[in-house]
């Protein structure tokens, strides 16, 4: 009964260190670092006032500290605005739509491996929530839900932008999500299963996916495989990145709150909290997308090089903080490509949305399945003969110009404007 007691009490700490402590205050954080990060690419100040309101107490001046309190203040004003609802719209799906935004990116946090695993009195425990064999599939499966709330948001305000905000939404993801699962199947093959805790030791012992520059702790070059693979790899990663930005409706992709012709698309009608709770739910996203790029790409919690092992080692008495030194890496990790997806949006302009379309079914998803014959047969190599090898070759790149020659003689030809 203790063991069963101590079990349950571990699996809450983890639920409320993972999800309260780690993903959502990244949330706030990445709204910070959105706007420093955008006023220095604009060359424009950023928020630099909001910090510690000692005027409050009495005191001549508050203390700014780079305006660290800035996203505290918007939740604040957020919290103490008025929560207007309309009188035409559908209440019920109306309230429904912002948590059906938020929850499934806190659902899928507890399959993300944060660190390597700690001894805590003898008992070894993993850093994360749930240590299930599909952790890649349990991702898609729940952040896919997250569109149903941004369609009924759409639909239940009974006005025609969010309308068809909420259609461009459904279209979008589901362009997007063939692609993006496409993209991960070479990733699988590589490793043999869905694990991500397994998969991110794989990287910690013999190199990250894109970096496979050591074996059991020493440097050197990989094989002609794994060195070959790195082709089908890279284009996994491109098509898998570009993915999560439209599936988490980032800029270039966020045509489903356009405000240049929707006015604000899915969430016009929404205001004080419920408002808040579609960016939250965009940038927990965005926090779950990157975390996963860095889990199957980047190596997870593995600081590489052979240096892992060492980590794992260290210890205070009889307990071992090689995994709590790994949370670290990995938020870094995770806060570096929170920037990218931030410099990104400041610097690419928005797409059409009839160029949306064509890069997701047109490009992405022929370049997603013909990388998965490339993997396969990469893979397959050491176990054919040379003249199946070439055959193989020479079918991949017949089916790919096949694949390029449609595409180019389906487009219509530009006309000409009239003058």
């Amino acid at each position: 009964m203790t063991d069963i007691i101590i079990q349950l009490l571990i699996i809450v700490t983890k639920i409320v260190f993972f999800t309260f402590m780690v993903l959502l205050p990244l949330v706030p954080v990445s709204v910070y670092f959105e706007r420093r990060f955008c006023a220095v690419i604009q060359d424009r100040v950023g928020p630099n006032r909001v910090g510690i309101p000692l005027t409050l107490l009495g005191f001549k001046k508050d203390i700014p500290i780079l305006g660290l309190f800035q996203p505290v203040a918007d939740g604040i004003k957020l919290l103490l605005k008025e929560d207007f609802t309309p009188s035409y719209v559908r209440t019920t799906y109306y309230w429904l739509a912002p948590a059906l935004t938020v929850i499934p990116a806190l659902i899928t946090v507890c399959v993300i491996p944060f660190g390597s695993p700690i001894s805590i009195l003898g008992h070894q425990e993993q850093l994360l929530i749930a240590d299930i064999g599909v952790g890649p599939l349990f991702v898609f499966a729940v952040s896919s839900l997250a569109v149903y709330g941004i369609t009924l948001a759409g639909w239940s305000s009974n006005s025609k932008y969010p309308f068809i905000g909420g259609v461009r939404s459904t279209a979008q993801m589901i362009s997007y999500e063939i692609s993006l699962g496409l993209s991960i199947i070479p990733v699988l093959l590589y490793y043999g299963e869905l694990n991500l805790g397994h998969i991110v030791q794989h990287q910690a012992d013999h190199g990250w996916l894109l970096l496979p520059f050591w074996q059991d702790g020493k440097i050197g070059l990989p094989d002609a495989t794994t060195a070959l693979y790195m082709i089908p790899a890279v284009i996994a990663f491109i098509i898998f990145t570009v993915s999560i930005f439209a599936e988490t409706n980032r800029t270039p992709f966020d045509l489903p709150e356009c405000e240049t012709e929707l006015v604000g698309g899915y969430h016009t009608e929404y205001s004080s909290m419920k408002f808040a709770l579609f960016f939250m739910g965009e940038y927990a996203a965005m926090v779950i997308g990157s975390a996963l790029i860095v889990t199957l790409f980047l190596g997870g919690w593995s600081v590489g090089f052979g240096l892992d092992s060492w980590i794992n080692g260290l210890h205070i008495g009889d307990f071992q903080i090689g995994g709590i030194l790994h949370i670290g890496v990995f938020v870094a990790k995770l806060i570096a490509f929170i920037l990218f997806f931030i410099l990104v949006r400041w610097t690419v302009p928005r797409f059409r949305y009839d160029q949306l379309m064509k890069l997701g079914w047109v490009v992405f998803f022929e370049a997603a399945l013909i990388n998965v014959f490339l993997a396969a047969l990469i893979l397959a190599a050491p176990e054919l003969g040379s003249a199946a090898i070439a055959i193989g070759a020479v079918l991949l790149l017949a089916v790919t110009a096949a694949v390029i020659w449609v595409a180019k003689i389906s487009e219509p030809a530009p006309k000409a404007l009239r003058v």
